[in-house]
């Protein structure tokens, strides 16, 4: 019988490849929309594909989330303050949300002269 002197691990490292791919693809569909907010319906949209933007989130029960991160008026206050002025924000609120809340965010936007600003709604499914 033969000794083997090395091993060939060229087999191993596609399987790795490949798994690193099963891996990777799944994390984008997981890590995306963790917050469940039902959007409401608009009929008069555009399209906008800023993925360099900053989501602020709004759910049903009046939490605000900065990208995923929940946080109160006052923290949004301060980090709107660093933001500059052209910084892209995309803001997602809950049909049932409070409009006290929404109202509170816009206002900070404004006074910060934050404008650069899309609310993201559903079109219509008819």
């Amino acid at each position: 019988m033969k000794k083997f002197e090395q091993i060939n691990v060229i087999p191993f490292i596609d399987i790795m490849l490949v798994l690193l791919a099963i891996v990777l693809t799944t994390a984008t569909f997981i890590a995306q929309g963790q917050l469940q907010i039902a959007l409401p319906e608009a009929s008069q949209t555009q399209s906008v594909s800023d993925t360099q933007a900053i989501e602020i989130s709004i759910d049903a029960g009046g939490t605000i989330y900065v990208d995923e991160v929940a946080t109160e008026l006052a923290a949004l206050d301060e980090r709107f303050a660093a933001l500059p002025k052209s910084q892209a924000l995309a803001l997602r609120v809950d049909g049932k949300a409070d409009f006290d809340r929404f109202v509170g965010v816009v206002d900070l936007l404004k006074k910060h002269g934050l404008d650069n600003l899309s609310i993201r709604t559903l079109k219509p499914t008819s």
